[in-house]
């Protein structure tokens, strides 16, 4: 069974639990992580752009959650989120930013760059927090409307301390192949998360991924 599809998600509708999103870096300073999945963390007050030629996912679960942290002021924050979970994926081409403003200087990005040459991103266990996607988007053997806990096809949930329900909705699918990314995210986690050909810079002002 294959699906096709291509469009953009805002959570308005709350239908961005229908598409599946693509890997990020959770933070500024990257590290490639070997060993066990944290299973959940405080979010910060700012979310992150990402752009990426292609996703290759292999064991995917996606279902909806909540991200609790911070804004930028310090306060207590939630975010309602689309949870994206791949056991292996491999992203092409990918590209991450991230815009903070300082007093004085004004706007800094920092952007990272990663898989543009032969060599893609790998992760595996790969979680991703999703506010927003557009993207061109293909499954196979995909079952849509599952329990999210009761998924067998992807990873399975984070568990811990997420905010999610394992009685509600979730799609699974055995690959999902999704083009032509761009996205918005709150929190990436993954057990192991390979970027080859890394650049990172910071620029003045305005440098989006997207």
């Amino acid at each position: 069974m294959e699906s096709v599809a291509r469009g953009g998600t805002r959570w308005k509708r709350f239908a961005v639990v229908m598409v599946p999103s693509v890997a990020a870096t959770a933070a500024i300073g990257v590290a490639l992580s070997q060993g066990a999945l944290a299973a959940s963390f405080s979010v910060s007050g700012q979310s992150f752009k990402v752009s990426a030629d292609k996703l290759d996912g292999r064991g995917m679960v996606q279902y909806g959650g909540v991200d609790v942290g911070v804004d930028m002021e310090g306060k207590k924050a939630s975010h309602p989120v689309s949870v994206s979970a791949f056991k292996k994926a491999k992203i092409t081409n990918m590209c991450q930013s991230v815009v903070t403003h300082i007093p004085v200087l004004g706007d800094v990005t920092l952007q990272l760059r990663a898989g543009g040459g032969k060599t893609p991103v790998v992760a595996k266990n790969l979680y991703i927090d999703v506010a927003q996607l557009d993207a061109d988007a293909e499954f196979r053997n995909i079952n849509i409307g599952v329990a999210a806990g009761e998924s067998t096809k992807g990873p399975g949930m984070k568990g811990g301390k997420e905010q999610a329900n394992p009685n509600g909705f979730a799609q699974e699918a055995d690959r999902a192949i999704l083009t032509d990314i761009e996205q918005t995210a709150w929190a990436t986690s993954a057990g192991t998360f390979k970027l080859s050909g890394l650049n990172m810079k910071l620029h003045k002002g305005k440098k989006e991924c997207f």
